[in-house]
């Protein structure tokens, strides 16, 4: 007689075995979609982001000043006496504040420095001569009572002079005129080398060899 062994036992081996293998996968998976989703690659490169020239607008950089201007008049230094005699006539006294206007080398305002203590400026256009007035200021140890400016002398505030002096042409005088009688304080000296003020007449000229300084001050106001 053949005897047959029971399947029962042998069918629930091979379903057991079959549940723990899917089993097994599924947390598998879930542990890998867990650490896709919350896990940072800290190993990754960082790229940063470095801005280059090429990112600066144009528009952005300064852009070069304009040049100054072509000075009005042909530079031509005024003669020692005829600067000494020049502050003679305006009267420049310690406590004065004096302005040159078309400054040139600064001989003027250093002058006034050295022999009354006062404080200058000079005004001139071009860059060279105040350089040169530089120069000539610091050779002369007189840096901190003169100061040079590069400014168009018809715009340059000038209203706190005492004495201001000229060596110019007749037109530019008159062209000047106006503001200075507006601008200045009453009792302020003018002192030009060699040109007038058109039909404002000079109060005092003086002859200093073939040269002529004229001297007018500013009036009250009406």
């Amino acid at each position: 007689m053949t005897m047959h062994r029971p399947l029962a036992p042998l069918a629930l081996l091979v379903s057991f075995i079959l549940f723990a293998g899917c089993n097994d996968n599924a947390q598998s998976t879930g542990a890998t979609a867990t650490a896709s989703e919350g896990a940072v690659d800290t190993a990754a490169p960082v790229t940063a982001l470095t801005p280059t020239p090429s990112t600066v607008p144009a528009d952005t950089v300064a852009a070069p000043a304009p040049p100054a201007r072509t000075p009005d008049v042909i530079y031509v230094p005024t003669p020692e006496d005829v600067v000494e005699a020049m502050l003679k006539l305006g009267e420049v006294k310690k406590g004065d504040v004096l302005y040159d206007l078309g400054s040139g080398d600064g001989r003027i305002p250093i002058a006034a420095a050295k022999q009354f203590g006062v404080r200058g400026t000079g005004i001139d256009i071009d860059p060279e001569r105040i350089r040169e007035a530089n120069a000539n200021a610091e050779k002369a140890g007189v840096t901190e009572l003169v100061t040079f400016k590069q400014e168009d002398l018809f715009e340059t505030d000038f209203s706190d002079a005492t004495v201001v002096t000229l060596y110019l042409l007749d037109s530019l005088n008159e062209k000047l005129r106006p503001r200075l009688l507006a601008e200045l304080e009453p009792g302020t000296r003018i002192v030009s080398h060699a040109f007038r003020m058109g039909d404002w007449e000079p109060e005092q000229t003086v002859e200093v060899g073939p040269r002529t300084i004229y001297r007018w001050t500013v009036p009250e106001r009406k």
